[in-house]
């Protein structure tokens, strides 16, 4: 099934002009298939969320960053909600860094790109594990 496209006229051009494919819940596990790492981008709604063309624009750079090593997949937007279920974000653009299938990391929000050089590297060198447990905001809760 081809995903429907809900991006901003930016990110559909960075994914045609870069070939980032576009996944979902189905047919993620086999994207990731022989990917010994993988950067997953979750754009979120770009009308409500300017970063999420701020991280679109930064999603080559890091691709060229990354010397190809990784495999730049771009989640389908109705899909979106189960996979963050998975991942365990907490917001959106998010970026979720993969090896062999399984998770490494996340990084939230748009940066400066310094922090990305300093982030990036401390990802990739953890060893996979589980997501985190989701960290309810500070006030939810809590009994008065």
């Amino acid at each position: 099934m081809t995903p429907v496209l809900d991006f901003s006229p930016l990110l559909e051009g960075i994914c045609q002009r870069h070939g980032y494919p576009i996944v979902g819940e189905a047919d993620l596990d086999a994207a990731l298939e022989g990917a010994a790492l993988a950067l997953l981008f979750f754009c979120g709604d770009h009308r409500r969320l300017a970063e999420s063309n701020d991280v679109a624009v930064v999603l080559p750079e890091l691709d060229k960053a990354l010397a190809g090593h990784a495999r730049v997949l771009v989640c389908a937007r109705e899909d979106e909600r189960a996979l963050q279920r998975r991942f365990r974000f907490t917001a959106f653009p998010t970026l979720v860094f993969l090896r062999e299938g399984r998770y490494l990391g996340a990084i939230e929000g748009i940066r400066d790109w310094s922090d990305y050089l300093v982030e990036i590297p401390e990802i990739l060198g953890r060893e996979p594990s589980d997501p985190p447990a989701y960290k309810l905001p500070a006030g939810c809760g809590e009994s008065r």
